[in-house]
Formats: structure tokens, C-alpha cells, sequence
């Protein structure tokens, strides 16, 4: 097996001999209820049948067949390899692809200030601080092709592009990519996602005086560095599995000046905002 044999392996009969459920299709794509997720209402993980490819509207990224195992696997190409020689698969038929107009997957209908109940109910069950999240989201109205219209909390990163939450849905609309927040301070706190940003200015009743880098996404990580020379401190709130070590150990080995790891605070919870969810909980207990 090499690469070349490996991209024609169909992606869509691969992913569906793996159990990977399926959402919606049509004659150009068809959707998964992402891989890289557990529980998952909303389908996020798109195969355009043409390409055979993959892209993951939560997580901003995808690829061939070799990239989705090398990610899912946590793998590199050779072995990608290997397990692809290890089974029998369909193999990709080539469509003549029509020239037509290409539109958006996706269409953003308004964009307004964050007033919904339902909304600003998901933020609460969150224990977010609604003037922190009326200051920095928006209530994003989209829909995806062909599909019913939906609303979520919008978190714009410096592209543009609008992370989008809500009870049901994580994603992207737009490229992904990262979101600075300038104070001019010499201290610069780092976060995975917007609602660890949030749950932090929550937890502190404040906006400190520092800068905030959002990340959006681990994968980003690399694009941190040459934004974090210079400060004098640079604290780091990411997550406790194992895409959290990896960007923290990253940020340690390559990074220069004070690095505070402030996971120690909430060591036992999964990331900022379920510490922030515990330690309300049990005030009022």
C-alpha cells in the first residue's frame, strides 16, 4: 500500500464499514456525526463524494482517508498505511464533476446581539457570567444546505470565521482560526475555547487587566508563538486530556518568559468551565 493506492479507497464506504453513523446525504455529500466526537446531535463531518475527501466543521480541518486515520489513530503516514493494507475496501469511481456556480454548505441568515432565552439559558446551565458573553458573542442565524434554519451563541475569531455553541451544536462557520484579545499588557493567558475565556472573566468578576489569545482549536497551537514573544508572564488554561498536554508542552518547549500552567486549579475537572460549574454547585449546596 502507498499513497497513491490509499486515496482511491472510497472514503464514504471506508468510514461506513468502521460503524461511523451516518446524517443526511445527497448527491454531492454525505454527513457523519463526527468520529472525533462522542455524542454528537448535530452531523459535522462532511465527504464530498467527487473529492473523496473529508472536512470537520467543529474542529476547522480534514483531508484524504491517510490524514482522517492519522488523526483518528493518532498515527503517522506509514501506519496510516499499514492499516489500510491490512483490509478490503471499495474503491473511489471518479464522477465527472459539472462546472456549476459554487455556493456556501452553509448560509448565515443575521447576525444580532445575544438575546435569546435559550441562549442565555445554555450560558447560565454553564454558570457564564451573561455580561461577559453579551460583550463578546453575538446570536448567530444560519442553516446548513438544504436544512432547517438554526441559532447559536457566535465567538468571531480574527478571520472572521464565528465558532458557534449551543445545547446541541460545536462548530465552525467560516475558516478556522484563532482570536487575540488586546489590552496592552505585558501578561498574555491563553484558552482552548471561548467558554473557558468566558468561564475565567466569570470567575474572576472581571476582565483583567491582561491580553487573551483563544485558540479555537489545539490544532492551532503553532500559531501562538510568534504572538507570545515578548511577555513577561504567559499563563495557560487548557484542557486536562491529553490535546491539552500536547499544547502545553508545546507552548513550554518553544515559547521564552514565565509560563504559569494553571491547570493545577482545576485539576480534577475536565477543563475551566466544568471547575467553574463544580465550584457553583457547591456553593450552593
Amino acid at each position: 500500500m502507498n499513497c497513491k493506492k490509499a486515496k482511491l479507497i472510497d472514503l464514504v464506504s471506508y468510514l461506513k464499514k468502521q460503524g461511523f453513523r451516518t446524517g443526511k446525504a445527497d448527491t454531492k455529500n454525505v454527513w457523519f456525526y463526527s468520529p472525533f466526537r462522542k455524542n454528537e446531535r448535530t452531523p459535522s463531518f462532511k465527504v464530498d463524494i467527487t473529492k473523496n475527501a473529508w472536512y470537520d466543521f467543529s474542529e476547522g480541518f480534514g483531508g484524504t482517508i491517510i490524514d482522517f486515520i492519522m488523526k483518528y489513530d493518532n498515527c503517522s503516514i506509514k501506519e496510516a498505511l499499514v492499516i489500510l493494507s491490512e483490509g478490503t475496501f471499495s474503491i473511489h469511481q471518479q464522477k465527472e464533476q459539472i462546472k456549476s456556480e459554487q455556493t456556501p454548505i452553509y448560509s448565515i441568515k443575521k447576525v444580532t446581539e445575544l438575546t435569546s432565552q435559550i441562549l442565555l439559558d445554555y450560558l447560565s446551565s454553564r454558570k457564564i457570567n451573561l455580561t461577559f458573553a453579551k460583550r463578546f458573542c453575538f446570536q448567530v442565524h444560519y442553516s446548513f444546505s438544504k436544512g432547517k434554519d438554526l441559532f447559536g451563541i457566535g465567538f468571531m475569531n480574527d478571520i472572521g470565521g464565528l465558532e458557534i455553541r449551543n445545547k446541541f451544536f460545536k462548530g465552525c462557520l467560516g475558516k478556522k482560526e484563532i482570536t487575540t484579545i488586546n489590552n496592552n499588557s505585558d501578561v498574555v493567558s491563553l484558552f482552548e475555547s471561548f467558554s473557558d475565556y468566558l468561564s475565567y472573566l466569570s470567575i474572576k468578576k472581571e476582565i483583567p487587566k491582561e491580553n487573551f489569545i483563544i485558540l479555537n482549536s489545539t490544532s492551532l497551537v503553532k500559531k501562538t508563538i510568534g504572538l507570545i514573544e515578548g511577555y513577561s508572564i504567559i499563563k495557560l488554561f487548557f484542557d486536562n486530556d491529553e490535546a491539552g498536554n500536547k499544547a502545553t508542552y508545546f507552548i513550554v518547549e518553544n515559547a521564552n518568559g514565565k509560563i504559569i500552567d494553571n491547570r493545577i486549579h482545576y485539576k480534577k475537572y475536565n477543563d475551566l468551565n466544568d471547575y467553574l460549574v463544580a465550584i457553583n454547585t457547591n456553593n450552593k449546596r
